[in-house]
């Protein structure tokens, strides 16, 4: 039984440091990207 509640403990202890802790995301570094579209211009259609 003390095992057991032991193990629930570590399982939110572990939870709670993942959910606050520094972020460990990987994600390169892309800086702003440059637009290459059409820059969108509302019709002087009626709309239906």
């Amino acid at each position: 039984m003390g095992k057991l509640i032991g193990n629930i403990g570590k399982f939110f202890s572990e939870a709670i440091a993942r959910i606050f802790g520094p972020n460990d995301d990987r994600y390169p570094a892309t800086g702003a990207q440059p637009f290459e579209g059409d820059p969108y211009h509302e019709s002087s259609e009626p709309k239906i």
